[in-house]
């Protein structure tokens, strides 16, 4: 393939007064997910771009999927830079649309976008070099292919439904025991953590799907893989569409590459050993430390409950990436 890899964000200013003017004209249920966390900015974008042009240079594209807003420090005339509007590629009438998941099911419509794609969420940064062959294997994703048990948590209850609905549609098309036997080295693979072996393994003895591991760092997607579902489960992702909000009901990208796993088209890879992830509202030397030392390939910052050390670990997280970016990218205006 001679086409190029395209990077896409997603991105929103929480505290952009007409975005919050608008949200606050939909009602809400106990079924959503509408957390403050959801949609607060930390100031770290400017960061994500500076770790795209140090780290992956190789780059073809990068789109910015925003509801409008921009950065003012954003040089929207970057030649590698398109900026999609939720309206330039979700269906009219979905819109206006506060569900992330809601936002990724349409990536395949992005104007311009490539047959390969890797998709960012804006807590996830590059902070070391990344080759092309880092998310893809000539035309095939790199991913891990393991089980992992949907679980009951009362602390997040909305993901718990969106990971068993994600499996209800998988179990439609694959055969677990059938899936395992078809592909045993893309399950038992060499190299990966050896926890997930031990999952594998005992997942033999059930013989429905009762979950999936899926690394929560950037993921590496055919675009073709978006057409093949649409077109197999219509009614469904036209249904989730109308959740305005984080709902119950919704499916989420992850549907997505689970379905590039079980069709064996991916390449098995340990993609978990290069990426870490952090609660942002833990103030752990560790996470700056990872940030300054370049530990590994991604990290990624997961946002949770306000606390009051908030601004001081925004600070912090601020200064090491300063100290791994001190430059102004050419995203940046001068």
């Amino acid at each position: 393939m001679t086409e190029g890899i395209d990077f896409v964000v997603t991105w929103v200013d929480g505290s952009d007064e007409n975005w919050r003017r608008q949200k606050a004209e939909y009602s809400r249920t106990k079924e959503t997910d509408d957390s403050e966390e959801r949609y607060r900015d930390w100031g770290l974008l400017k960061y994500w771009f500076r770790g795209v042009e140090q780290y992956a240079p190789w780059v073809r594209k990068v789109h910015l999927i925003t509801w409008g807003h921009l950065p003012k420090w954003l040089d929207t005339d970057h030649p590698k830079l398109h900026i999609v509007r939720h309206e330039d590629y979700i269906p009219e009438q979905f819109l206006p649309t506060f569900n992330s998941n809601v936002l990724e099911l349409y990536l395949h419509r992005i104007e311009g976008l490539s047959e390969r794609f890797v998709y960012f969420n804006d807590d996830m940064y590059l902070i070391r070099n990344v080759k092309p062959e880092d998310f893809f294997t000539g035309d095939r994703p790199n991913d891990m292919l393991a089980f992992q048990p949907v679980v009951a948590n009362p602390a997040n209850p909305v993901m718990s439904h969106l990971y068993l609905n994600n499996s209800l549609v998988l179990c439609k098309y694959f055969d677990k025991r059938e899936n395992v036997k078809r592909q045993p080295g893309n399950y038992f693979k060499i190299g990966y953590p050896p926890l997930y072996f031990f999952y594998n393994m005992l997942e033999l003895a059930f013989p429905l799907y009762t979950g999936f591991y899926t690394v929560h760092g950037p993921s590496a997607f055919l675009k073709s893989t978006f057409r093949e579902i649409w077109e197999k489960e219509e009614t469904l992702l036209t249904e989730v569409s109308g959740n305005r909000f984080r709902s119950n009901t919704d499916v989420t990208p992850y549907l997505f590459r689970e379905w590039q796993k079980l069709s064996g088209n991916f390449k098995a890879k340990n993609i978990q050993r290069d990426f870490r992830y952090f609660n942002i509202m833990e103030d752990r030397p560790e996470m700056y430390r990872t940030i300054r030392k370049g530990k590994c390939n991604v990290v990624c910052l997961n946002d949770g409950p306000a606390s009051l050390g908030a601004e001081d670990i925004k600070e912090k997280l601020l200064d090491a990436f300063r100290q791994i970016m001190p430059e102004k990218s050419s995203f940046e205006r001068i």
